[in-house]
């Protein structure tokens, strides 16, 4: 007994002896925080009064708040007041211009594809646009961000934008535009096919996405022939936690925690919970993923895994666990700084790379999944943290040979279609469009053997072979007379390797096609005809004993 009531008056003690510690840690923080400051600003000083020359103070203070902030991850900015229109496009999906994304080639800028009902597709303006002139800028030779930045501007004035069109007689055209309030759209495509799935496709999280979504789940319902759903994270790199909490609410019951955050004190702790009544309690539902869904997405496709009510496929997601907030600084400045990491209703926290530990070089590295650990989702299914979301039906997609890589890398398809559209008014619907015989062939023909530029493996190989032979000294007349005939057989043939590889370059040339007449929408319509994520979706979907396998 005495032992007991002598811990119980130790027990202060100790709890006030790690306060203190705690607090001598934190003065020396300070301490040290203080005293770094100092001598920032002395060296600032130093350098104003006494440097031979003028530096630009604006550019060299940039650099030092960007310097300080790659000791974080790359999630914290900061952003100028010059440059917080970048934030509110993330957001809202907004911004003033002409509503075109633009490609840089060569040195130059082009018109890459103008959105759907924008300033710049009402103005006529296409795909394959040599920019050359922005009002009275010459941009002829300018980069993207430089002529971007000329064509932002505030909704409702005016800007007159010159370009050089392929493949017509009158080449030199002059519009003018009125800029718009340009919205980008988070919901990037959506229908209800034939078998009854209703497919939606979202490209972003923005605080429009709940109203989005919400219309078109009450339009596959009140179709009558709704049994399940596709929903296409593919490439969607996240956005705001609300409206990803807010899509999932349309899924399982109100109420149903989807994660929760934990930060440096108890203010960054927060559960997120659906709260409206669910659209679509019990239908069939499958999430596609891959390396570029991240962050909110992952929160939606995570939190449905982890609660059995999703199944899962493609490839591995992003892995981005970490949540930002914007903090306001002085002089319109703000700064979005990470603040909390997020774990899903099974408690794992799907983070792929730890910045707190980084290399001696400053590097960081995934966590390997020998390092992660296993959690369990509501029907007892094993599950893992780190290293983003395991898809529970991986789609192995066929490497992309470097013949087709150079076709569209290189631009070769995107000016085909670009000549294509030129040549022909009209093409039939996306879902009924198809690369023929007539169409193929005429790519074929569009290509410059003597500009077309790609990896001839076999080749590269037997060179390889002749000069491994002869400098381990294997090299006589009988060996030199089969690698020339090796080297004889397997020389390249640009018109048989284009052949070859049809398949593949009819998925990008139809695309490319499509999207000159239908834009994005038309583009995503065609591509899901021949997508392998899709098809697995809808067998699994339709198919209640499959589905339960991989959920239970």
């Amino acid at each position: 007994m005495k032992r007991h009531r002598l811990s119980l008056y130790i027990l202060p003690f100790i709890a006030i002896s790690f306060l203190f510690t705690a607090v001598r840690a934190q003065k020396s923080n300070d301490a040290a925080l203080n005293r770094n400051m100092n001598i920032f600003n002395s060296i600032v000083k130093q350098i104003e009064l006494f440097y031979v020359d003028t530096i630009n103070t604006e550019d060299s203070f940039k650099a030092a708040i960007e310097a300080f902030l790659a000791s974080t991850d790359p999630y914290t900015e900061y952003y100028s007041a010059d440059d917080q229109d970048q934030l509110q496009k993330m957001t809202t999906g907004e911004y003033g211009g002409i509503g075109s994304y633009i490609l840089e080639r060569n040195g130059a800028s082009y018109i890459s594809q103008p959105m759907e009902g924008s300033p710049a597709a009402q103005a006529g303006l296409r795909p394959g646009d040599h920019i050359i002139k922005v009002d009275t800028v010459d941009v002829a030779s300018k980069k993207s961000s430089e002529v971007t930045k000329l064509l932002k501007g505030v909704p409702g004035t005016k800007v007159i934008v010159t370009v050089k069109r392929p493949y017509v007689q009158d080449s030199i055209l002059t519009v003018d535009i009125t800029r718009g309030k340009v919205q980008e759209p988070s919901l990037a495509f959506d229908t209800l096919m034939p078998d009854g799935i209703g497919y939606l496709r979202l490209s972003s999280f923005i605080d429009k996405t709940p109203a989005e979504t919400r219309r078109v789940f009450e339009k596959f319902k009140s179709s009558g022939n709704l049994k399940g759903v596709i929903l296409d994270l593919r490439g969607n790199g996240g956005g705001l936690v609300e409206s990803a909490i807010d899509l999932v609410g349309n899924f399982v019951p109100k109420g149903t925690q989807i994660v929760r955050t934990v930060g440096k004190d108890a203010s960054q702790e927060r559960t997120y919970k659906t709260t409206r009544t669910p659209l679509l309690a019990d239908l069939p539902l499958a999430v596609l993923l891959d390396g570029g869904s991240a962050s909110a997405s992952e929160i939606v496709a995570g939190s449905l895994q982890d609660l059995d009510r999703a199944v899962l496929i493609g490839s591995r997601s992003f892995g981005k666990g970490l949540v930002q907030n914007p903090v306001q600084l002085p002089y319109g400045g703000l700064l979005k700084v990470t603040i909390a990491k997020y774990y899903l209703p099974s408690g794992r926290l799907i983070q792929a790379i730890d910045y707190s530990h980084r290399n001696p070089d400053g590097t960081v590295a995934r966590v390997p999944d020998s390092l992660t650990n296993v959690f369990r989702t509501a029907h007892g299914r094993e599950v893992r943290d780190g290293g983003g979301l395991r898809p529970d039906s991986t789609i192995e997609w066929p490497a992309v040979n470097r013949l087709v890589y150079n076709a569209v890398a290189d631009n070769w398809v995107f000016d085909f279609a670009n000549k294509f559209a030129s040549e022909n008014p009209s093409i039939p619907a996306p879902q009924d469009f198809v690369v023929n015989d007539t169409i193929y062939n005429a790519f074929k023909a569009s290509i410059d053997p003597k500009k077309f530029k790609y990896d001839k493996a076999c080749e590269d190989m037997v060179k390889q072979l002749r000069k491994a032979v002869e400098s381990e000294g294997y090299m006589n007349d009988e060996t030199k007379a089969v690698i020339d005939k090796l080297a004889e057989l397997l020389v390249h043939n640009l018109d048989h390797d284009l052949d070859t590889h049809r398949e593949q370059l009819s998925d990008y040339i139809g695309s490319e096609i499509v999207s000159r007449y239908y834009y994005e929408k038309g583009k995503t319509a065609y591509s899901i005809k021949s997508d392998p994520a899709v098809k697995t979706a809808i067998s699994i979907l339709l198919n209640k004993d499959k589905l339960n396998n991989i959920i239970r």
